[in-house]
């Protein structure tokens, strides 16, 4: 089942008194299926975030149209916007956004409260996912007390405490050490066992490599995919950074 659907999409950017026009995406077309595992790659300024930011219903495109189950991303009324994003998406971003005047439970209940749940739901929700997460004896705790590791995996419980269709994730180990950055993405990949639909804006090869398809843009188009079929993440690995070095030297990608 096809649970995004991204097509023809285009975004130009006006300069003051449209001056000057700025393409960042141009034509760009794929689909993720339910229960996918997408990494999406490029060099800065190549339309990554521009894209992320299309998804998320954070702009609207110039031309195209982004669907998420079917329905057109620009087509939902402002008023209705952030009750859709908060119920049909988690955000996971790499400056972990969590509020330091509240303590990591206060946190992670934030989206839930904002839809009007009651707190013995609430706490019955969190429960197990603070037991995944391994953050069960720090939730007590304010995000200046535990580390960036920490604090990344309570923003991903933030994420998908509301089970949302997708979860949308901007270079989630940008601020992590190593080894926090390889759990996190044991994380993800075990969420995505499970069932979780992923889609993942990174600059890191490494975390690219637990993916199931790897999207590649260049100059804000598709440049090329790689999909893992019955690779390792070595292998994965591997083929990813071929796919850069391609990317870098201005080779021609094949879809």
């Amino acid at each position: 089942m096809t649970i995004l659907e991204v097509q023809n999409l285009g975004k130009i950017y006006m300069g003051r008194f449209g001056a000057n026009q700025v393409k960042a995406l141009a034509n760009v077309s794929f689909s993720v299926e339910k229960g996918e595992y997408v990494a999406i790659m490029g060099e800065s300024g190549s339309g990554k975030t521009t894209l992320l930011n299309l998804l998320a219903a954070f702009d609207k495109p110039t031309s195209g149209k982004v669907l998420l189950e079917g329905r057109d991303l620009a087509a939902i009324q402002e008023e209705e916007l952030a009750a859709f994003r908060r119920d049909s998406l988690g955000f996971v971003f790499q400056d972990f956004n969590l509020l330091d005047t509240f303590n990591l439970r206060d946190n992670i209940f934030l989206p839930l409260v904002l839809a009007g749940k009651g707190y013995v739901e609430m706490a019955e929700r969190l429960q197990p996912i603070a037991r995944k997460m391994g953050i069960t004896d720090i939730l007590n705790k304010y995000p200046y007390e535990v580390s960036g590791g920490q604090k990344q995996r309570a923003a991903v419980a933030r994420a998908v405490i509301t089970a949302p269709r997708l979860l949308l994730a901007d270079e989630p180990t940008g601020a992590l050490d190593s080894r926090s950055s390889d759990g996190l993405m044991d994380l993800f990949s075990e969420l995505n066992r499970e069932g979780q639909t992923i889609l993942m804006v990174t600059h890191s090869t490494k975390a690219a490599s637990h993916a199931g398809r790897v999207i590649f843009i260049r100059d804000g188009e598709l440049f090329h995919q790689i999909y893992r079929g019955d690779a390792t993440n070595e292998q994965m690995y591997q083929k990813i950074a071929d796919t850069l070095t391609l990317l870098a030297t201005g080779g021609d990608g094949h879809e």
